[in-house]
């Protein structure tokens, strides 16, 4: 790293007094970027070198060195080896150490010459490159340290290190034996084509000899080979290793006994193809490649026949593809060719022809490993459907089962588009359900063709079998699964309204919708948005109260659409909290249909109150429009509000309630509106049963006043039969009041529905029924109550006079009221002998400082309200 050694390493380096530090550190850092170590001082660096070279003191020849353990005080683990230096060491413990989960944040990976004794005490390292001339008894090792992210759950890192210490062992094992099977490779092609098997036809041996010399020109990465021979054990076929062949990984002799003979046995599916009158079996293997890449290895086995044509054993070689066997022309590979050529001459297509072009450029990118494990009869069959989708949107599944059974290879074609990480673990999921697979593993390949493609090897529990499997079922559902929220609206909006009504509305909405909103709801969810905001005036709310599916009782979403800006969290917060509910989330939607003012969708997690509600069939009827009402300004937000949910009563039912309450605060009532509303909201029993009299008494109908107090009667009783049950005095003294108030009521508008755009509900009352009305008592008392205004009119006799009084006294303009009316009485005494006075209080006035004319005129429009 030649940035951080000029940064001040070569300058910390040269004082050091040790020389041999000194050669370490300069090549232990050589071909390290700076950025890598940039978090770590000059200090700190050495004395990872100064660790590095401790470790490495003593190693016996041939015989790895590897430790995992976690630095104190840090969120690292440290990996230390040293070995003799070979090919594959780093991306064989990389792959490693990517198998058992551990994230890798750096590897230091210099390669020392250095000089051991005969107990492999380090004697010296020498300031040479290992590809330079070095003196007798000098050695090339390399040495790693990695750095990875600390695993806090499993802190031992023994049998980490274990499990390097035998990758190690099979790197070294590979390597020591690569020229070997290299020689094996072509001395058995040699063998082939002296004497080829009588049984097979000779062009197939000339090719699967070419194919054996094919794989030594650095086509093939081998790492194992050993012979076997078709035996019988126990009853049964076996294929038995022959001692002294094994070479690479499967150098070792398997340890004789029982459990090896039951690995040697042949399943059935393998036996029959074992005894099968064919050369090659190329395949993959059951195990993962410990060299070079952790995937699957690649299984070449050339079959033995005997004199008269009969299988007699096998020579197998595992290995893994070098990445020039996997881009080389089929039309040049051994055994590939020949199949090319036989699809050719079964779809009968001409050389040249603009099909036959399809087919090379789809066999070229078909996945190199699977063409070597697919007949030609099966190519043939999957060339012709694969020519037919060329360019079509659609989805399709090709797949082909193992000939032992031990996986099954799924192609899959989507559209391009279509394509997502999502996509794609939804469509494994599935095939790995299917067939009941463990694992699965994929390459994926995307062009400039309409058409992605995919490919999956789902793995097989040891000894599964599959069974009758529908495909085009499954490929239904994989359709389904590569179907993206787009496809899911159109088909959803079309099925509700039909093409021709559903083509505005695609064209209008088709791409408003953000990628949040796709998230959380369906397509089909979106077609009832698209309809309601469709025909939503602006300014205008659209509310929904539901339960989700699979939600308990108490979790409710609350949906509120307009069209328009933004609506403020601060107002409407407050009133979903005004009507009793938990707020637990809340999901704002931008929607932007083409050429049209915004709209919004607030999605909202409400939790309902944990006691028993009342009219839950009626609650999502009624809390939206008492949110409407709250919102639009036609009722006021406060806790009265959540009788709505808790007693089960409308929003206009709670503003009796709350006029009531009111009037209580005008009369000198000693208790103040929270206290009230707490009460209210703790006997909701009482609260309904209160309104109940209330429309008993005053609700248009055909029974006669008198007629009325029966069913009045028996609600009284039941509400003082209640009181019976409340927590205090006060509380009873609260409903009490309310109890007398609503008896006291002579008449009211509140069923009044002429269409008129006045909000003030008014209430006539007798005074001589209302128990501590302070005095003196009129005849008759109007109460009049609005989120707007309130006011009072107060009239001593049946005939009397008086003026209406613009009052700013809040809580107690009926007392300001009151002292009026008892001097227009002594005043008018020789006019009319009693006298008459009103007064209002209008709620929302601006301030006259600042708006005068706003001032004036909302006081005038509460005058008229009043």
């Amino acid at each position: 790293m030649p940035d951080v050694v000029k940064a001040g390493l070569s300058a910390a380096i040269e004082p050091l007094k040790d020389a041999q530090l000194q050669i370490l550190c300069r090549r232990f850092f050589q071909f390290v970027d700076g950025a890598d170590v940039s978090a770590y001082s000059t200090a700190a660096l050495i004395a990872q070198v100064e660790q590095m070279r401790t470790f490495a003191q003593v190693r016996a020849v041939n015989t790895p060195l590897a430790e995992v353990r976690d630095e104190s005080d840090s969120p690292v683990t440290v990996g230390m080896i040293v070995t003799d230096d070979m090919p594959f060491l780093v991306d064989s413990v990389s792959g490693e150490l990517s198998i058992e989960g551990r994230s890798v944040r750096l590897i230091i990976h210099p390669q020392l010459v250095v000089r051991r004794d005969a107990n492999g005490q380090l004697l010296e390292i020498l300031d040479l490159d290992v590809d330079e001339d070095r003196p007798a008894g000098a050695i090339a090792e390399s040495w790693m340290r990695i750095n990875m992210d600390r695993d806090y759950l499993n802190p031992d890192g023994q049998p980490i290190a274990n499990r390097l210490i035998e990758v190690l062992a099979d790197v070294r094992s590979a390597n020591a034996d690569w020229h070997k099977m290299r020689a094996k490779a072509i001395e058995i092609a040699a063998e082939l084509d002296a004497a080829p098997p009588v049984s097979l036809p000779l062009e197939e041996v000339t090719e699967g000899a070419e194919l054996l010399r094919w794989l030594t020109q650095d086509n093939l990465t081998f790492i194992g080979y050993r012979e076997y021979s078709l035996g019988v054990i126990e009853g049964h076929e076996a294929l038995v290793p022959v001692p002294g062949t094994g070479l690479g990984i499967l150098r070792s002799e398997p340890i004789a006994g029982p459990e090896s003979a039951r690995a040697s046995k042949l399943p059935t599916a393998v036996r029959e193809k074992v005894r099968e009158n064919r050369l090659l079996v190329l395949t993959k293997a059951n195990s993962r490649s410990t060299v070079h890449r952790n995937g699957y290895l690649d299984y070449f086995g050339v079959k033995v026949f005997d004199e008269s044509g009969q299988v007699i054993g096998e020579k197998r070689f595992l290995g893994l593809f070098t990445a020039a066997a996997l881009t080389e022309s089929i039309v040049d590979v051994p055994v590939l060719r020949g199949r090319y050529l036989q699809v050719m001459d079964e779809l009968e297509l001409v050389a040249g022809s603009h099909r036959a072009k399809d087919l090379l450029q789809f066999l070229e990118t078909y996945p190199r490993e699977e063409f070597f494990q697919t007949q030609a009869s099966e190519l043939v069959e999957l060339s012709a459907s694969v020519l037919q989708i060329q360019e079509r949107r659609q989805t399709r599944l090709f797949i082909r089962v193992d000939d032992y059974q031990r996986f099954v290879s799924c192609l899959v074609y989507l559209p391009r588009d279509r394509y997502t990480t999502a996509v794609r673990l939804r469509i494994e999921r599935l095939l790995v359900d299917a067939f009941d697979g463990v694992s699965a593993d994929y390459t994926a390949r995307v062009s400039e063709s309409v058409l992605a493609r995919l490919h999956f090897v789902v793995r097989l529990a040891p000894g599964s079998e599959i069974g009758q499997l529908d495909v085009a079922a499954l490929e239904l559902k994989l359709a389904a699964a590569a179907r993206n929220w787009e496809d899911d609206f159109t088909a959803a909006l079309v099925d509700a309204i039909g093409d021709t009504a559903a083509t505005p509305l695609l064209h209008k909405f088709g791409e408003g919708f953000p990628e949040a909103y796709k998230e959380q709801f369906t397509g089909a969810a979106a077609v009832n948005d698209v309809l309601i905001l469709e025909n939503l005036p602006p300014g205008e709310l659209s509310l929904r109260l539901y339960s989700p599916i699979g939600s308990d009782e108490r979790t409710m979403r609350f949906t509120v659409m307009r069209i328009g800006g933004p609506m403020s969290l601060s107002r409407i917060l407050p009133t979903l909290q005004m009507m009793g509910v938990e707020v637990i989330d809340e999901h704002p939607y931008e929607i932007s249909p083409m050429r049209q003012e915004s709209a919004w969708i607030l999605d909202f997690g409400l939790l309902l109150p944990t006691d028993g509600l009342t009219e839950r069939e009626t609650l999502a009827e009624r809390f939206a429009d008492a949110f409407r009402a709250a919102w639009l300004g036609e009722c006021e937000s406060d806790a009265f509000n959540g009788l709505v949910v808790r007693a089960g009563l409308r929003w206009d039912q709670v503003v009796l309630i709350r006029a009531y309450s009111r009037y209580l605060r005008q009369i000198g009532s000693a208790f103040g509106q929270d206290y009230i509303q707490q009460t209210m909201l703790s006997n909701v029993q009482i609260s309904s049963l209160l309104v109940k009299l209330f429309e008993v008494q005053l609700a248009p109908g055909e029974l006669q006043v008198a007629e009325r107090e029966v069913p009045a009667g028996v609600i009284v009783g039941q509400i003082e039969a209640a009181l019976n049950d409340v927590r205090s005095l006060d509380q009873d003294r609260i409903f009490r009041s309310f109890l007398s108030l609503i008896r006291a009521t002579l008449r009211t508008n509140a069923y009044v529905k002429n269409g008129s755009a006045r909000q003030a509900l008014s209430v006539k009352l007798d005074p001589a029924l209302v128990p501590d009305l302070p005095l003196p008592k009129p005849m008759f008392e109007i109460w009049v109550y609005s989120p707007r205004v309130e006011g009072v009119h107060l009239r001593f006799g049946r005939v009397a006079r008086g003026g209406i009084r613009w009052s700013d006294r809040r809580e107690d303009f009926r007392t300001e009221v009151l002292g009026l009316v008892k001097a227009q009485e002594v005043k008018n005494a020789v006019i009319v002998p009693v006298g008459a006075k009103g007064g209002f209080y209008p709620a929302n006035l601006p301030d006259p400082a600042l708006d005068r004319d706003g001032w004036l005129t909302e006081g005038k429009a509460c005058y008229r309200e009043f």
